[in-house]
């Protein structure tokens, strides 16, 4: 890295150009260690102490810190900072806090962010012209009912020296001129995390990344798009609401797959929402394997049993006649499972992805700031 000092003299303003040397005070190393600490916390399911365990365990294999600064030193600094609650000697006795959650996602949207292409700013766009705030190069006649703030005052004041002339200045209705805007939407999104036991099988783990989709996700709805709701849900055996706060402690039960239950959760959330735009995002890597019947569960992990496919594809039904469009996420490849979430789709008339683990964010992402299936009824 260099470091670029200004050099002012008499006859002549110049640039020198010096080796960067990082400050004494281990602000970069601390900058640094938070980075890779959040994302251990986010894998650690909000386990401080987990979380720290392992850091140790990597500065140990890959030296992050010296005699200067060390992991000591680091832990104080989260505490002061206000990342860390807690006394004692015991790192069991830390949680997180408020802060610290924010940061997490945070991260969670830059990690996914930076790799889109910037679009927008901060609303939906969608193919109609309307009141707005973004201009279009396209201009009208005034029309009853438009209001002062869409009114080109250059062009109009133009028009009116044109037909009436400098002398007997004046401007009339059929002066003014009409600046398009594009018209914004509102959506309201469900996101759902399938937290069964199989987010977590054959050592691969599927939790972590739709956790840090789904912060990334909150972050960006709270920041660029604030007039937009966003619910989450998570599904196994039954289905229950979660707040963004606690997405960080999110982690898999030992449950089976109640994708019926998460959708009608999803619906009656959607129901109460007065936005017309209404999308759930699922995001999945299994078949459904449970449906509650009653006070019981009926249950069928081996197979793709047709009395719980045909309820959740009843469910895809009744979401496309409510207009409430799914997007599913499906993070995982076996054939027999791509066929049913393309009849699930089809029956919803919606859409699929099969994501890896690496791209479920990028996807995600992009379909939501294009947000190409918005409808203005």
């Amino acid at each position: 890295m260099i470091s670029v000092i200004l050099l002012k003299r008499k006859d002549m303003i110049g640039f020198r150009f010096s080796d960067f040397i990082p400050e004494e005070n281990g602000k970069f190393k601390f900058d640094e260690l938070l980075k890779i600490f959040l994302q251990l916390l986010n894998i650690a399911s909000g386990n401080v102490s987990e979380a720290i365990q392992w850091l140790n365990e990597l500065d140990r294999k890959y030296e992050f810190t010296d005699d200067d600064y060390a992991m000591g030193d680091f832990i104080n600094d989260l505490k002061e900072k206000g990342y860390l609650l807690g006394e004692g000697e015991s790192n069991n006795n830390f949680k997180m806090t408020a802060k610290t959650e924010k940061a997490i996602r945070q991260q969670s949207l830059e990690q996914i962010f930076n790799k889109l292409k910037k679009s927008g700013n901060g609303n939906h766009s969608t193919p109609f012209s309307g009141s707005g705030d973004e201009s279009t190069s396209e201009r009208r006649d005034y029309r009853f009912g438009d209001t002062l703030d869409q009114i080109d005052v250059t062009n109009s004041l133009k028009n009116a020296q044109i037909n009436h002339g400098l002398d007997s200045f004046k401007i009339t209705e059929d002066d003014l001129e009409v600046e398009e805007k594009e018209l914004k939407t509102t959506a309201s999104t469900v996101l759902m995390i399938d937290i069964s036991h199989s987010m977590i099988l054959y050592g691969e783990d599927r939790i972590t990344p739709a956790k840090t989709v789904a912060m990334a996700l909150a972050e960006l709805i709270n920041t660029r798009y604030p007039k937009d709701t966003l619910d989450i849900l998570v599904f196994g055996n039954d289905a229950w609401p979660i707040e963004i706060k606690d997405l960080p402690y999110l982690s898999v039960g030992p449950y089976h797959t109640n994708t019926f239950a998460g959708l009608e959760l999803a619906m009656d959330i959607l129901r109460r929402r007065k936005t017309k735009n209404k999308q759930i995002f699922m995001i999945t890597d299994g078949k459904p394997t449970c449906i509650k019947e009653g006070l019981r569960y009926y249950k069928n992990s081996f197979g793709l049993d047709r009395k719980i496919l045909n309820k959740t594809l009843d469910q895809a039904g009744r979401c496309r006649r409510l207009g409430i469009t799914i997007t599913t996420f499906m993070i995982a490849r076996d054939p027999y499972l791509q066929q049913f979430v393309r009849d699930f789709t089809q029956v919803n008339q919606g859409r699929a992805y099969y994501s890896s683990l690496n791209g479920l964010g990028e996807y995600i992402f992009e379909d939501f700031v294009r947000n190409r299936r918005s409808t203005v009824r």
